[in-house]
């Protein structure tokens, strides 16, 4: 006779929302017990901000009638939120490589839950790095002259651009191995980015090939539009390139374009890296 066959008792999937905000939870637990894990977006940021204002401020010349420290705090914005994704990576291939989200997933939780949780706790905590360089921005002299709508506009821009971010954190992190891995290519990769931009220094004086790859870059529309919404630069003059002379638009369809493109891509890495 033979024995009965096994069958796995149906799982019912909790709702997405409250799994994600359990892992998210569980994410926000770990920087609280190792607050070490902030200092990307606290003590980091406010040494860049510093150490350009005051050691390179005076050394170059920023196209702004407020002066280099307005100038200059939009592009530390960019250039922190940037690397949002830096942080998704290496928690998300951290985990993986612990086992940790192959327990998750052997839970009665929606799959997705593991990906939403980790990206709002990388929005929490990249957020925490805007709030940080705000009011160090405040103590250096940095002002927003626009209307309260506009300064809402600005905040709303740099947040939508980390969500595009944390996408490309998803994807490396689930396409990497190690976290060895990630480091070595979000660092060969975002440090030219954030840089080859007006994040520190006017495209204007580069050279024309130059200053046109950096004019196109993404980080240089999303720091153009914040400096404009706070009113910290004039806009771009006529011989700059589109996506400066429509910075806040250029930035939107950056965003969209990016996270339509590369979330998908993300999601069968991680779909593949998991079911290994």
């Amino acid at each position: 006779m033979s024995a009965p066959a096994l069958t796995r008792p149906e799982i019912r999937p909790a709702g997405l929302i409250r799994a994600s905000f359990t892992i998210m939870r569980r994410n926000l637990i770990h920087i609280r017990r190792m607050p070490e894990m902030l200092m990307d977006v606290t003590i980091q940021p406010v040494m860049f901000v510093l150490l350009f204002a005051y050691v390179f401020g005076a050394s170059i010349s920023a196209q702004s009638p407020s002066g280099y420290r307005e100038w200059l705090l939009p592009g530390i914005m960019g250039q922190t939120i940037a690397f949002a994704s830096f942080i998704v990576a290496v928690g998300l291939t951290a985990d993986i490589d612990k086992g940790v989200v192959d327990r998750m997933r052997s839970l009665p939780i929606h799959p997705a839950s593991v990906l939403v949780g980790r990206s709002m706790s990388s929005m929490l905590h990249s957020s925490i790095g805007i709030v940080v360089m705000s009011i160090t921005g405040l103590f250096i002299g940095w002002r927003i002259r626009g209307s309260f709508f506009d300064a809402a506009l600005g905040y709303a821009l740099v947040l939508l651009w980390g969500f595009a971010m944390i996408w490309v954190g998803i994807w490396v992190g689930s396409a990497m191995r190690s976290v060895e891995a990630v480091n070595g290519v979000m660092f060969t990769t975002m440090f030219p980015i954030t840089f080859l931009a007006n994040t520190f220094a006017p495209t204007e004086p580069m050279p024309n090939w130059l200053r046109t790859i950096a004019e196109w870059n993404p980080i240089s529309s999303l720091v153009q539009g914040m400096r404009e919404l706070w009113g910290n630069t004039p806009p771009a003059p006529d011989s700059a390139a589109w996506p400066l002379q429509h910075p806040v638009l250029s930035t939107v369809i950056w965003t969209v374009g990016i996270t339509a493109v590369v979330a998908p891509m993300a999601l069968r890495s991680f779909r593949r890296r998991t079911q290994d």
